[in-house]
């Protein structure tokens, strides 16, 4: 089977992109909304994202959790935030290599601001046998594709339900 390396959904939400762009480019906050993701710490207390920004996130599928090193690599307010993973582990991410890329681009449309999310799976140099069988029994059956298809999906909701129906946090 031939693997599919990016998968994206977008979401329209009634919020302007610079207010969304502010919510999605902070980590600590991904937890809000995200399936797996439970929030981040950002060792550099700057504020607001920019490229160089490393911080750990913290993920739970299951009873499985782990933790990710990642790196902002596009802040650029009110029309990209992106990261690259490159690190993993269980407490801490000591694993280092290419794992994924996760890009969020905001367009302002009628309704408010169209949200796309793409993820981008950066684990080229492994075969692809390899890359589908660890992804069945990470995934429990799933491809990471069809996997991170869905949690886009859930991810997107999770957004639009907090951005329109919640105050942002102070």
């Amino acid at each position: 089977m031939t693997r599919i390396f990016r998968v994206s959904d977008s979401i329209t939400i009634n919020t302007d992109p610079a207010t969304l762009y502010a919510q999605i480019s902070n980590p600590v906050l991904m937890g809000r909304w995200s399936p797996e993701n439970r929030g981040a710490t950002v060792p550099d207390e700057r504020q607001g994202a920019y490229v160089g920004m490393v911080f750990d996130g913290y993920n739970k599928r299951g009873a499985f959790r782990w933790t990710t090193r990642c790196t902002v690599t596009a802040a650029d307010p009110g029309e990209r935030f992106e990261f690259r993973v490159h690190a993993i582990g269980v407490k801490k991410p000591r694993l280092r290599g290419s794992i994924a890329t996760w890009e969020y681009r905001f367009e302002p449309a009628p309704e408010g601001t169209l949200v796309t999310e793409t993820w981008t799976d950066e684990r080229r140099s492994w075969p692809d046998f390899l890359a589908n069988t660890f992804d069945r029994i990470a995934t429990r059956g799933h491809t990471f594709a069809d996997f991170q298809r869905g949690n886009i999906q859930t991810t997107l909701r999770g957004i639009k339900k907090v951005m329109e129906t919640q105050p942002s946090p102070s």
